[in-house]
């Protein structure tokens, strides 16, 4: 895995050892980013569940001022802290090794740009942790959220939060879901 452009491009990145994260192939993140490419620079980008921080580490490498990274294992923590120590994009990023609802609830301060949201398939945090950030008024007018997922996440909670679906990327095992205000 590696970093795909930007200034980082072509470095290497590590990933936890283990099945308990499942890196975003390059050729998906390629889509991903071409998908968000105007929405990328100069942004706030939150990466959430963020395993090696690859997502992030490639929207900081693109241009983004600032990255959260959040993960509650240390193992992935520890991940993300060296991938950027060796990208030489420590100094644009803020790690978190929290829950991420308790992290939206007490450290994000500010409303991002773009905010992507990596569960575990079989958990669907998803459903709890939009809702958890727009009742914290952490999604503004402008703010694009992707949820990587599989086929079966149910999305009917959003109407509930004044969201909608605007784009989905279909791949071989998962999707990108594209989400802003109404």
């Amino acid at each position: 895995m590696r970093v795909i452009a930007g200034s980082a491009r072509s470095i290497n990145l590590i990933t936890p050892k283990g099945t308990d994260t499942r890196p975003t192939t390059d050729k998906y993140k390629e889509t991903l980013f071409n998908c968000l490419q105007s929405y990328v620079g100069n942004s706030v980008f939150v990466d959430l569940f963020s395993g090696s921080g690859a997502i992030g580490i490639e929207a900081l490498s693109r241009g983004a001022s600032k990255c959260y990274f959040v993960d509650n294992s240390k193992e992935a923590i520890d991940c993300i802290k060296a991938n950027l120590s060796k990208t030489h994009l420590d100094g644009k990023a803020a790690v978190y090794k929290e829950d991420a609802g308790f992290f939206i609830k007490t450290h994000l301060k500010e409303i991002p740009d773009v905010i992507f949201i990596d569960p575990p398939f079989d958990k669907h945090l998803e459903n709890s942790v939009i809702p958890i950030l727009d009742e914290c008024g952490l999604i503004g007018e402008d703010t694009v959220m992707v949820v990587e997922c599989n086929y079966d996440a149910d999305f009917g909670f959003l109407n509930d939060h004044g969201l909608e679906i605007f784009k989905e990327k279909e791949y071989k095992n998962n999707k990108h879901v594209f989400i802003r205000r109404e």
